[in-house]
């Protein structure tokens, strides 16, 4: 369990400074670019942005070596601490500076989620265990809400844009997150078993969809609105599936069940807190400025 703690950490550490590479590679980027192929297209040109995802690659090398040693609920929510190191570096970046609320809200969702964490304790559970239908129920529930996300995203603008397509990129890396932790678990049978399973096919799929989801949120608004949601989003996937489909087990009751609600109403209102700031409207607009 401390190896799943320790590389957990460091796939968060690694995962913020590539959300900071890759947010100011595709700020820079026209909205008319944003959820199409273009976007993707530019962007593999820029040594920014290429050594941005070549740090999350890493960060999945360190995800990888955590879902070895421990279970997909505890993994998700720790790799969250990339929060506190993204969002005031992201800030520095562009020259501006955090204040009490900015703070509030970056400090608000990482605390919220260790809560929840702690007090749910998730243990156990077997990849394995899932059946096709409970798949096609994953996939199912998955693309409902991005479709749901996206068409709300539609409708809005600035920081609150970027949250809502947000949503539909944690959705899909949250999925994305749950056929890794089944490929990792093919692999313990050796590499054909992984090669043979169709799981490890749809995590590439799953991977590149949600590659250019994510870079679309990014290049719709500031780093904090985007990110504190995909990270909000991804692990509560995880937690849901690796509970309710893959038989890991979490504490409740009381006051268990207590701290893990406060814990999510504190995430929910550190990303009001963070959309709702000018600090971070005026952050999309410098981000904007400088990249074109």
């Amino acid at each position: 369990m401390p190896i799943a703690v320790l590389a957990s950490l460091a796939a968060g550490v690694c995962f913020a400074v590539a959300g900071v590479l890759q947010q100011w590679a595709a700020g820079g980027r026209p909205d008319a670019e944003a959820l199409s192929p273009r976007l993707l297209a530019h962007l593999v040109r820029d040594r920014v942005w290429l050594g941005g995802i070549g740090l999350a690659v890493l960060a999945y090398g360190f995800q990888s070596l955590a879902l070895a040693y421990g279970p997909l609920s505890l993994v998700q929510p720790l790799i969250v601490a990339e929060l506190v190191f993204a969002v005031p570096l992201s800030a520095r970046l562009h020259r501006m500076r955090l204040g009490p609320r900015e703070w509030f809200g970056t400090l608000a969702v990482a605390a919220g989620l260790v809560m929840a964490l702690v007090s749910a304790r998730p243990h156990g559970g077997r990849p394995g265990a899932a059946d096709l239908v409970s798949w096609l129920l994953i996939v199912g529930a998955t693309a409902a809400l991005v479709v749901g996300a996206l068409a709300t995203a539609r409708l809005l603008s600035g920081p609150w844009r970027a949250s809502a397509t947000a949503l539909a990129a944690g959705a899909v890396m949250g999925t994305q997150s749950v056929l890794l932790a089944a490929t990792v678990d093919r692999l313990r049978h050796g590499l054909l078993a992984a090669l043979s399973a169709w799981q490890t096919y749809a995590l590439v799929l799953a991977s590149v969809g949600g590659l250019l989801l994510i870079q679309s949120a990014f290049q719709q608004g500031p780093l904090a609105s985007s990110m504190t949601v995909l990270d909000a989003t991804e692990p509560v996937v995880a937690v849901t599936v690796g509970t309710a489909v893959f038989g890991e087990a979490i504490h409740t009751g009381w006051p268990v069940s207590a701290v893990t609600v406060a814990g999510l109403v504190l995430v929910g209102a550190g990303i009001v807190s963070l959309d709702a700031s000018p600090v971070i409207a005026a952050l999309r607009g410098r981000g904007a400025g400088e990249g074109r």
